[in-house]
């Protein structure tokens, strides 16, 4: 566990356990060197607790870096509730998720993520203030879809030399919230769509909603495309999955896309044109932390449409230094982080472990 936080980076690593709700859940801070840590909750069944720490561990990071360059005043944490398997109070649970949430003292704010809802959000911010997606403001999904979108705009620009997706082929990989409202922005824009999901209801529902064609989850990696838009699982990026991709592009929400950052090296090898996942998919953490200050809806969607710009610019760096993209972007990250941190008197604290939280 302190060997993952040290290769990280992560400061603080959090345990809280409730019996009486069946509340099991780990707190992964990797920064407050901007400002307080801000991600998502996940609320998924785990093959082990090393499986929860690690995905919790690995998913902070990335907020960290989708912050900085964002320009938002937070660093990146990310929650993880191990769902309880058999009968349990959804409502009592995310209530005591939110007493371990407020133990915090504002170091971290939560929002949704994969498998919680805005009625979790809800019931968080009954017991802390550090909570946004509630029903006040909404699910951030269609947002974080948004942001993909005009990344994959910037990109086919970029690379392909086209100014509209009239005609694009994209492979879609996961059609959950996020997947299935990028694949109706892609339709509205004249993409044609290839599409897998590990639920076949949610592809046949892409199929009859936008003509897609359904594939295997095993060939999407295959199909001769533009695009290749990974919108689910991390770590999809990896040495068998990069030889078998017959695209120009890879463009998509999920977060912590490279199996390992030699990845990332491997797609500019092979000439594909990445997107680093913590800047195309940050339109959610827009959405969540400005939501979170009360900022105006036009402020944030103007932010989360400036997202393709933001990429064109680093695009455009990463060819002339001829270097990966993903590369550039860790760098750029690491540096915000490290000046602005070091400017606002705040720098990096002592990274601690802090276990055994009744909540």
């Amino acid at each position: 566990m302190f060997e993952q936080m040290e290769i990280s980076g992560l400061a603080d690593l959090h345990f809280a356990a409730d019996p009486a709700t069946g509340l099991r859940a780990i707190i992964a801070i990797h920064s407050t060197a901007l400002g307080p840590a801000i991600g998502g909750c996940r609320f998924l069944h785990y093959a082990s607790d090393d499986a929860a720490i690690t995905d919790a561990i690995r998913l902070a990071k990335g907020m960290s870096y989708k912050a900085a360059l964002a320009g938002l005043p937070h660093g990146g944490g990310k929650a993880v509730i191990m769902r309880p398997h058999g009968h349990f109070d959804r409502t009592a649970l995310m209530a005591s998720f939110g007493r371990f949430i407020d133990n915090l003292d504002g170091r971290y704010i939560t929002a949704m993520d994969s498998g919680s809802q805005v009625e979790d959000m809800d019931a968080i911010a009954t017991r802390t203030q550090w909570v946004s997606c509630t029903s006040r403001t909404g699910n951030p999904s269609p947002t974080t879809a948004l942001g993909v979108f005009e990344g994959i705009c910037a990109a086919v620009r970029y690379r392909l030399g086209r100014h509209a997706l009239d005609g694009v082929r994209v492979a879609l990989q996961g059609l959950g919230h996020v997947g299935f409202e990028l694949a109706r922005l892609l339709h509205q824009a004249g993409a044609m769509l290839w599409v897998c999901d590990l639920d076949p209801k949610r592809s046949a529902s892409a199929v009859q909603a936008f003509g897609a064609r359904q594939v295997a989850t095993d060939e999407i990696y295959r199909i001769p495309v533009d695009v290749f838009s990974p919108c689910g699982l991390g770590a999809i990026l990896n040495d068998d999955s990069i030889a078998q991709l017959q695209c120009s592009i890879v463009a998509g929400s999920a977060n912590n896309q490279l199996a390992e950052e030699r990845h990332g090296a491997m797609l500019h090898q092979r000439g594909i044109l990445y997107a680093p996942d913590y800047l195309i998919n940050a339109g959610g953490l827009i959405f969540v932390a400005l939501n979170h200050a009360r900022a105006p809806a036009r402020d944030i969607t103007e932010k989360v449409r400036g997202i393709g710009t933001e990429l064109l610019a680093l695009f455009k760096q990463a060819d002339t230094l001829d270097q990966p993209a993903s590369q550039l972007a860790n760098a750029r990250a690491q540096a915000i982080i490290e000046r602005d941190g070091h400017r606002n008197g705040n720098p990096e604290p002592h990274r601690r472990l802090a276990g055994g939280h009744q909540a």
